[in-house]
């Protein structure tokens, strides 16, 4: 089983049905698993990981590829057979956000998750070095992305390359700009 999680905006809505599709699996989308659940509550549209984890473990295929920002949370280590964690450069995810109607608040939210990596991080520890590896879909289309998941799926690559945005983001002036709720 394949996971593919990431910070909401870095792709992972366009590209998880083209894998699950090359792969010949069934997609699941763990925002769609929640709602058609009932478990999203609250003004935020909050999802209890916990319920979502059990509704998983009984609906589950075995061939499938598994999406959603939640995956970290949801999918135990021992089905994961690999997990990639797209990602993408800040400023661009800002305006992709934007461009989605996103609050600035939640813009901001999700930007600064990207920038320091958080779903990234939860999902090297959760799924480990050797299974977890991460796309930067910043500049590659939809098709591109998921090729390059389904060619590391085929070929188990080693010591993946992590992602850092925080090198290129080394002036309080540049960060302002970026968490900026303006412009």
């Amino acid at each position: 089983m394949l996971g593919i999680t990431g910070t909401p905006g870095t792709g992972k809505k366009s590209i998880a049905p083209i894998v699950a599709e090359r792969l010949g699996a069934k997609c699941v989308n763990l925002n769609d698993l929640a709602k058609s659940s009932r478990l999203i509550e609250g003004k935020e549209g909050e999802v209890d990981a916990g319920k979502l984890r059990l509704r998983l473990e009984r609906d589950l295929p075995r061939n499938a590829v598994v999406y959603g920002h939640l995956l970290p949370y949801v999918l135990r280590k021992e089905w994961a057979s690999k997990v990639v964690v797209l990602r993408c450069e800040p400023a661009v995810l800002k305006e992709r956000l934007r461009a989605r109607g996103y609050r600035a608040e939640k813009i901001v939210e999700n930007v600064e998750a990207e920038l320091i990596g958080i779903i990234s991080s939860d999902a090297y520890d959760r799924y480990g070095n050797a299974k977890t590896w991460e796309v930067d879909t910043t500049r590659s289309s939809p098709s591109e992305a998921a090729e390059a998941i389904v060619t590391m799926t085929k070929s188990s690559p080693r010591g993946a390359q992590r992602v850092d945005w925080t090198l290129d983001y080394d002036s309080g002036a540049k960060l302002r700009f970026l968490l900026s709720t303006v412009g």
